[in-house]
């Protein structure tokens, strides 16, 4: 993969994906819709926010959303790359998973 479609490797973003849900990590790189993220968690269901473009900007609400452990993973099929302000990385990353 080549980081050619990408500004700055290494931002935090949330990815929405054809068919793999909605992820919020760290781009690796970017090749198309194909999509590396390193510390990568997928929001299962989240509260705090009606759009990925609130979350990307605001957070959500950690108490009530389900947030899955951070992994590094390849997508496949991203069809929405969305920056994150600093306080919605610390929102997400705030939020806890069931071991």
């Amino acid at each position: 993969m080549n980081d050619t479609n990408t500004t700055a490797a290494g931002k935090p973003v949330i990815v929405r994906t054809y068919s793999a849900g909605v992820h919020f990590g760290y781009l690796l790189e970017r090749d198309g819709k194909e999509v590396r993220l390193a510390s990568s968690r997928r929001l299962w269901r989240w509260y705090g926010a009606w759009t990925l473009s609130e979350i990307a900007t605001s957070g959500l609400d950690t108490s009530k959303s389900k947030v899955a452990a951070p992994v590094e993973i390849t997508l496949t099929e991203a069809i929405e790359i969305i920056d994150c302000t600093p306080e919605a990385v610390q929102s997400i990353e705030a939020a806890q998973w069931a071991a």
